[in-house]
């Protein structure tokens, strides 16, 4: 199978061949390319995708899965209740 056919990440559509264009750009931590191929920001916020990133960047760049970082998860900082949406929804 072509690099070009594999999906690496099915919420964005980012294909192996993408990923390792990237790589071989220089961008080698998920946070980079987080923000270049948006893997990760989809609707599973990388629940899917993540650990197999993870995996071809250790394979990729011949390092120990330890030492390659994970995504970092942005919780929200507060919550908001449906009150005060049903208030601005009212106005």
């Amino acid at each position: 199978m072509e690099k070009k056919d594999i999906i690496m990440c099915r919420c964005e559509d980012v294909t192996l061949e993408d990923l390792h264009k990237k790589i071989d750009e220089g961008y080698e931590t998920f946070e980079d390319l987080k923000r270049l191929l948006r893997i990760g920001m989809g609707p599973c916020q990388a629940n899917t995708c993540g650990i197999l990133i993870q995996k071809e960047l250790a394979k990729y760049l011949d390092k120990k899965i330890e030492n390659v970082k994970t995504h970092h998860s942005r919780p929200m900082i507060q919550g908001i209740s449906l009150e005060k949406i049903n208030k601005e929804i009212k106005k």
